[in-house]
């Protein structure tokens, strides 16, 4: 499949403004679960390097978030497109806007952690290398 390029109608904004219930809607349809009462803000204050939000027409319409170590290893979490928005470069353009703004930052790697269905886009659509890991269920 060949990838399309970005909504021109969207607008990216690194560290943009974050309305915690707007993300948390946005990241229940998007990983399909229930709706939740999280603390976005003080969690993005506290652990993260920045996120990428997308806009079209004021509306968030995309997110991820740059979790990092505070030196060179950074991380991508919550990747989320809403799903009147998929299959327009939205995604892509996120992790690509949030690779060079860890970069900028002296970050030296990106690490993502993806469940199997989600690996053409991390792989195929972003530029991920795999790699050996390891995780425990705690």
């Amino acid at each position: 499949m060949e990838a399309m390029p970005p909504d021109s109608d969207v607008v990216y904004e690194w560290r943009g403004e974050v309305d915690n219930a707007v993300v948390n809607r946005l990241h229940a349809e998007g990983f399909e679960h229930s709706l939740l009462d999280i603390d976005w803000r003080t969690q993005l204050d506290r652990h993260s390097l920045g996120w990428v939000c997308a806009r079209r027409c004021g509306e968030l319409v995309g997110f991820v978030n740059v979790a990092w170590d505070g030196g060179v290893h950074a991380f991508v979490l919550d990747t989320v497109v809403a799903a009147s928005a998929r299959r327009a470069g939205i995604g892509t353009e996120l992790v690509a806007r949030a690779a060079r703004e860890a970069g900028a930052a002296g970050c030296e790697w990106l690490h993502v952690d993806f469940e199997d269905h989600l690996r053409g886009f991390y792989l195929d659509a972003c530029g991920f290398q795999a790699t050996n890991a390891g995780l425990i269920q705690l």
